[in-house]
C-alpha cells in the first residue's frame, strides 16, 4: 500500500485532533492523545502539523468555520432582507455550534486561554476568511442602501462574531422567538441603523 499523502495525513489528524477536543477538552487533550486516536507516531504528527497544539486548535476551528460560512453564504444568497439574514444568520451559528461538540469546547472557560492563544496569532487570517464570504452581500446591501454607510465589513464580522460568541457562552435560556425580538431590537439596527 503506498503511503498517505501529506494532505491526507494533514486530515486525518485534524480529525482526530477534533475528536479529542471534543472527548477531553482543549485543555487537556495532547499531541500525544491526537496521534494515539489517528492511529499515528507523535513524530508524524509533529512533521504534519510544525505548529504543534495551537496549529490544531486553529486548523479545527478553520475547518469548522468554513462550514459554517457556507451555510451562511446561502442564507445571505436566498435571505429576504439584511435584517432576517442577520437574525437567521444569527440564529444558525449559535444552533451549529451547540450541536458540535468539539466547536463548543472552545468556548468553555477551561479552553479559553488556549483558543485565546491560538486564534489570536492568526486573528487577521480568521478575520478575512469571514469577510471574505460576506463581503459580496455585505457591499451589495450597501449599494443598496440597506445597511448603514459608515461602517466596513471587517468591523461588522467582527461584532456579530463578538455578539454570537456572547449568546453562546452566556446562554440565558431565551425561547427562540424571544431571542429573534432581542436580536431585531439591539443587534438589527447597529448594521442596517434605524
Amino acid at each position: 500500500m503506498p503511503p498517505a499523502s501529506t494532505d491526507t495525513t494533514r486530515e486525518r489528524i485534524i480529525d482526530a485532533a477534533e475528536e479529542c477536543f471534543a472527548r477531553f477538552g482543549v485543555a487537556k487533550t495532547t499531541v500525544e492523545d491526537i496521534a494515539a486516536a489517528a492511529k499515528l507516531s507523535r513524530a508524524t504528527v509533529y512533521r504534519s502539523v510544525t505548529g504543534g497544539r495551537d496549529e490544531l486548535i486553529l486548523a479545527v476551528v478553520l475547518r469548522d468555520l468554513g462550514r459554517f460560512l457556507d451555510r451562511l453564504a446561502e442564507r445571505l444568497r436566498t435571505g429576504r432582507s439584511v435584517a432576517e439574514a442577520v437574525v437567521e444568520g444569527t440564529m444558525d451559528a449559535i444552533a451549529y455550534v451547540r450541536e458540535r461538540p468539539a466547536t463548543a469546547a472552545f468556548l468553555v472557560p477551561e479552553s479559553a486561554g488556549h483558543m485565546q492563544a491560538a486564534v489570536a496569532r492568526s486573528a487577521e487570517h480568521v478575520l478575512a476568511v469571514c469577510c471574505d464570504q460576506v463581503r459580496p452581500h455585505f457591499e451589495a446591501a450597501q449599494r443598496r442602501r440597506l445597511l448603514r454607510a459608515d461602517i466596513e465589513v471587517e468591523g461588522t464580522v467582527e461584532f456579530l462574531f463578538r455578539i454570537i460568541t456572547s449568546l453562546i457562552v452566556l446562554d440565558r435560556d431565551r425561547e427562540p422567538a424571544a431571542l429573534r425580538r432581542f436580536l431585531r431590537t439591539y443587534v438589527v439596527p447597529v448594521i442596517t441603523g434605524p
